[in-house]
């Protein structure tokens, strides 16, 4: 698979030096460079790429107004290469898939283009069970009716694999299997890992829409678990019950969330 590319910098010597760094991945085809926020949103728009590095300071539009001047297009996938280490928690709040600084180096490159690599294999999946919807829906509409992804289906696929946090003035990379469970504090998140605990500032609707609802289920109005970290259920009065985690942590289900967590739990 071709990773057809685009490089938006205003100096040209960046540029170069981000060319010659991935010219030895074979897969990246750089199909375009430019040298402000204007001509980037133009070749993209007319190229459609699937990935474009994008530096952060430039004249006229920078790389965050570029973002916001593709809003009416599905974008591509973007990754931040700046000299600048104060703009990273405004990239990830950009949706960017990584934020490199100058220069880049060469092992953080190819760790970004594994990322890239990735999310494109997962998309382009999702787009074949599209497809394969489509021509069921023409020539044989029952089975389109009854057709179910597996457990491995590439859509489910779309949800977050890692989430960046910034929390006491760090930016920490969380994988998702790690986290055990989440409790909303008004719209800050309290994040419990087997070791740890951030905040996240993000409401708990937003943060349900990048969990896998297979792993992750709210058990209360204000507390979502990993029910694959589950290790025994307490019933309790009143219809209620406890989840004990993996750290030996105690969650009360509330009954109008009973019958949801049944269905994965027992």
């Amino acid at each position: 698979m071709t990773i057809r590319t685009i490089l938006v910098d205003d100096e040209p010597l960046a540029i170069q030096g981000l060319r010659l760094r991935l010219a030895p991945h074979e897969d990246v085809e750089i199909i375009e460079t430019c040298l402000n926020g204007r001509e980037a949103i133009r070749a993209i728009k007319t190229h459609k790429p699937d990935l474009v590095f994008l530096d952060i300071q430039m004249p006229g539009f920078d790389g965050f107004s570029v973002i916001q001047g593709l809003m009416e297009v599905e974008p591509p996938l973007f990754v931040f290469v700046t000299a600048y280490e104060d703009h990273a928690i405004r990239a990830f709040q950009a949706q960017a898939l990584d934020y490199l600084l100058k220069p880049v180096d060469e092992q953080r490159l190819a760790d970004t283009l594994d990322r890239v690599r990735q999310r494109l294999a997962e998309k382009k999946g999702v787009e074949e069970v599209g497809r394969l919807k489509e021509v069921l829906a023409e020539v044989a509409p029952d089975a389109a009716d009854n057709y179910v992804e597996g457990d491995d289906a590439p859509a489910s696929n779309r949800f977050e694999k890692m989430i960046n946090i910034k929390d006491r003035g760090q930016i920490f990379r969380v994988d998702v299997d790690t986290i055990e469970r989440i409790d909303a504090a008004g719209d800050y998140m309290c994040i419990y890992t087997g070791d740890n605990t951030l905040i996240l500032r993000e409401t708990m609707k937003d943060l349900e829409k990048r969990l896998d609802p297979r792993r992750f289920q709210r058990v209360h109005r204000s507390t979502i678990v990993n029910l694959d970290l589950v290790r025994q259920v307490k019933p309790h009065t009143n219809g209620e019950c406890f989840l004990v985690l993996d750290s030996g942590a105690q969650v009360k289900v509330s009954r109008s969330y009973r019958e949801v967590v049944a269905r994965f739990v027992h």
